[in-house]
């Protein structure tokens, strides 16, 4: 039996012993993950690194660092960071609805200068820390009290409410997601889960009234792509030509042509996905889920086996915004729901997505290596 759990139980890990408790088969993988969408950044390029392949590989090279420091600090210090993050992220999401870089048409960015920051991907693990702390502290009768769940369902929606002004309606979509999971996992009763599903439904068309007509003619679009082919249709369409084009084994690697000949656009973020199919195939998009599958295994695996509430959470919390990712682009490009611009992880091009996702892997290995620490219920310090 590892003797680590004893020596946690006696003493505090020393740095040493936390590098021997990083699971560096999960690192592996995400790295391997990663190397697919430099390779596919590369293709794109035209074999070359630039302008996206090498930036990406020195944004993940520091993202690697982050995840290995994170993970050396104690989940009883992220749990005392948990709500200064979240009041951080929600402050700098104010800050773009007054002085934030328009692009696109959304406006959804902080300039720094030479960098770029983009609150809402901040936003989407520091709600899972702050809802982490403000759950552990409660118990599963708590949960369903509406008092005591009116907080958490402020946390979620103000912070979504001001994604959707941006507009960026996939972010908005995963902060949901994301926050009405946890409350899920914590134990939410489904007398509240059952009555807030048919709400969702009944909302819709209310929410149809306040779309953006791009958004709405994204909807129409998915329902009929052919009704405007060479417009707003035109992406799905030439996703759909990419990944079909691509059969079982994929046209070979630098051989894709529907983004190396601008047919795609957003070919590097958004869409990234349509060059493996069509490039590697069936084959090779089963490929990446699979790793992306086993990712998230691990992060499950590392969930169940940690001593604190506020561990479990946060695990999960990170596992699942991960999987939403994937979830949302793939779906997306596979034109099963109407495109909303939501990369897939560590493949698509991007500094900030590429950050946020490795540091909410340092969380989810910090909670690994401090597995057990054990967190009093009442010790998180309810606001």
């Amino acid at each position: 039996m590892n003797a680590t759990p004893n020596i946690a139980a006696r003493r505090p890990l020393t740095l040493s012993e936390k590098l021997l408790e990083v699971d560096w088969g999960l690192i592996i993988l995400i790295t391997l993950a990663a190397c697919a969408g430099f390779a596919m950044l590369y293709s794109i390029a035209g074999g070359h690194l630039r302008p996206w392949a090498g930036p990406q590989i020195v944004r993940f090279a520091a993202g690697l660092l982050i995840l290995v420091a994170a993970a050396m600090i104690d989940i009883r210090v992220w749990m005392g960071l948990a709500y200064p993050a979240y009041g951080v992220a929600f402050l700098l999401l104010l800050v773009v609805q007054s002085m934030g870089h328009v692009g696109l048409g959304a406006q959804r960015w902080i300039d720094l200068g030479p960098l770029q920051i983009q609150p809402s991907e901040l936003m989407k693990i520091s709600l899972v820390l702050a809802l982490a702390r403000y759950l552990h502290g409660l118990t599963v009768e708590d949960i369903s009290r509406p008092v005591k769940l009116l907080v958490p369902l402020v946390m979620i929606a103000a912070p979504a409410v001001l994604v959707l002004l941006q507009p960026n309606l996939g972010t908005a979509i995963i902060l949901v997601a994301d926050g009405c999971s946890l409350l899920f996992l914590a134990g939410l009763s489904w007398r509240w889960i059952v009555p807030a599903l048919g709400a969702v439904a009944a909302s819709i068309p209310v929410a149809w009234e306040f779309m953006h007509d791009y958004q709405r003619q994204r909807v129409l679009t998915f329902l009929d792509p052919s009704s405007d082919a060479l417009g707003a249709g035109w992406n799905i369409t030439q996703a759909k030509i990419a990944i079909g084009s691509g059969g079982f084994s994929g046209k070979g690697f630098l051989q894709g042509t529907q983004s190396r000949l601008n047919f795609l656009p957003e070919k590097e973020t958004d869409f990234i996905f349509t060059t493996l199919g069509e490039e590697f195939g069936f084959a090779g998009s089963i490929a990446l889920l699979i790793l992306f599958g086993l990712i998230i295994v691990y992060g499950i695996r590392i969930a169940m086996a940690s001593r604190s509430q506020f561990g479990r959470l946060v695990a999960m919390g990170v596992t699942l915004n991960f999987f939403f990712y994937i979830m949302i682009n793939g779906l997306m490009v596979m034109g099963l729901i109407p495109v909303v611009g939501i990369p897939m992880p560590l493949v698509s091009y991007g500094g900030s997505a590429m950050m946020t996702v490795m540091f909410g892997f340092g969380l989810l290995m910090s909670v690994h290596v401090h597995r057990q620490v054990e967190i009093p219920l009442r010790s998180a310090g309810l606001i």
